[in-house]
């Protein structure tokens, strides 16, 4: 895995999450936070736990290792979790451009939120990130659909390169 190729799946992830981001900003609080029987209780916490997810993994690039994430509650609107997910965007580019090629096959350990010991490469972990996400922003496009909202834009990866191209 290059650099070019990591600089890549960020920029989808991130195209990705404004898009859904798009999608679910016309929703009522009420429906934002509506539960909807899912893996993460509604629309909200969904996206939090991709925002926290991502937190945690930035974290343990830096050193430390989280035992808990970030809670639904500490972002009370959507404005809030889209302002601190850009701050975090701005981190996650600059540590992967500052570890350049040699750094993406830096093995970092870490513990994970219960405390086990685990490593990874700096490249599988952020290619985890992406993916972690793609299966969490299909939740919330099966929750928009079930509240009769509109879902995002398609957010596949060819669309994404397709859009650049």
């Amino acid at each position: 895995m290059t650099l070019e190729n990591i600089r890549s799946l960020l920029d989808y992830h991130y195209w990705a999450r404004d898009r859904l981001l798009a999608a679910v900003e016309p929703l009522t609080d009420e429906q934002r936070t509506r539960d909807m029987g899912s893996s993460f209780r509604s629309v909200h916490d969904t996206l939090v736990h991709i925002f926290a997810a991502e937190w945690a993994w930035h974290s343990r690039w830096n050193g430390v290792s989280p035992t808990a994430l970030s809670q639904a509650g500490e972002f009370p609107d959507l404005a809030t979790l889209r302002a601190r997910w850009t701050d975090l965007e701005q981190q996650v580019r600059a540590y992967v451009d500052a570890a350049g090629e040699d750094g993406l096959r830096r093995v970092y350990d870490y513990k994970s939120l219960a405390g086990a010991a685990g490593g990874a490469l700096l490249w599988q972990m952020v290619q985890h990130v992406v993916n972690h996400a793609s299966y969490h922003r299909g939740q919330v496009t099966t929750m928009l659909r079930q509240m009769g909202a509109a879902p995002a834009k398609g957010l596949d990866l060819i669309a994404f390169y397709r859009e650049r191209a």
